[in-house]
């Protein structure tokens, strides 16, 4: 039941329908909003006027941005109803789950076993018959401790709070499956004995991406260059790092982020699924042949 001091209260209703009660206020300006009211933003609710005027204070790239990437007829894809990078927060969680279950004892060394990637697991007739092809993708959610998989998870977080909104959650999971097998790949070629644990290659394929995009939209991209270079060198100077993934994921990202910039428009929407199997058609050829010779070698 509503008290008579709540009803008087003015700043209890929403200020453009003094009508209707509320409990939720703009994040920007603090007053009262109705459900009518309320757009979803990056940090939570903002009603009209603070939508108008930061749609005002928006500076040229942004706008370059939306035109280009958020436009109805030549967007990537449908803006995401909901606003949240749902797929994100489902690969954190998952991810996430595996790395918990990683503590427990005895139980994480078995799951270690059955998903991280080495390449001799694809080869049935260089190891006595057992072939798990799987682990070319598993290897991404199992990580080699708690500071790997918390700056593993950091990273994609944070890429994904950009990225997922502005391809869709369709092509965004592509993107980040497919820039996993690329570091897969490369990891089989260059080190095929070595195995190997964690997102860092899809990670890198995610910074390569916005790399691309970034630039492909007029933005200023030297800082995502930075943080790519430094990620990368970094990989050279500590060991038991497969510096390997890291150089997949990001060639395989950057690859798949130029297709999807050159085959915005509905009417490229099959060039652009063809375009992106081809690249795991390549991906694919290229770990089922040169690791072989290798290894033989």
């Amino acid at each position: 039941m509503t008290s008579s001091e709540f009803a008087s209260n003015s700043d209890n209703y929403c200020y453009r329908h003094p009508d209707r009660q509320s409990f939720v206020l703009c994040q920007r300006c603090m007053r009262t909003i109705c459900p009518e009211c309320q757009t979803q933003a990056a940090v939570g609710v903002i009603c009209p006027e603070c939508m108008k005027a930061e749609r005002q204070n928006r500076t040229p790239a942004q706008k370059r941005a939306q035109r280009r990437w958020g436009g109805r007829s030549t967007a990537i894809a449908a803006p995401v109803r909901s606003g949240k990078p749902v797929v994100t927060y489902a690969l954190l969680a998952i991810t996430s789950f595996i790395g918990l279950v990683q503590l427990i004892p005895g139980v994480g060394d078995q799951l270690d076993n059955t998903l991280w990637f080495a390449a001799p697991y694809l080869y049935p007739n260089l190891n006595g018959g057992i072939f798990e092809p799987w682990r070319l993708l598993t290897a991404l959610f199992v990580h080699g401790g708690f500071i790997h998989l918390a700056l593993n998870m950091l990273a994609l977080w944070m890429l994904g709070q950009s990225l997922e909104p502005m391809l869709g959650r369709a092509r965004y999971l592509a993107l980040y499956l497919i820039s996993g097998l690329g570091g897969s790949v490369m990891v089989a070629v260059l080190a095929p004995t070595t195995a190997t644990v964690g997102a860092s290659g899809a990670v890198f394929g995610l910074m390569a991406a916005l790399l691309i995009i970034g630039r492909h939209i007029g933005a200023n991209v030297t800082g995502i260059l930075v943080v790519l270079g430094i990620n990368f060198a970094f990989g050279f100077f500590v060991g038991g790092i497969a510096w390997q993934a890291h150089l997949g994921g990001a060639i395989v990202g950057a690859a798949v982020a130029f297709i999807l910039t050159r085959t915005r428009k509905r009417s490229q929407r099959v060039w652009q699924i063809l375009l992106l199997a081809a690249v795991v058609a390549v991906l694919l050829v290229v770990v089922a042949f040169v690791p072989p010779l290798i290894l033989l070698s």
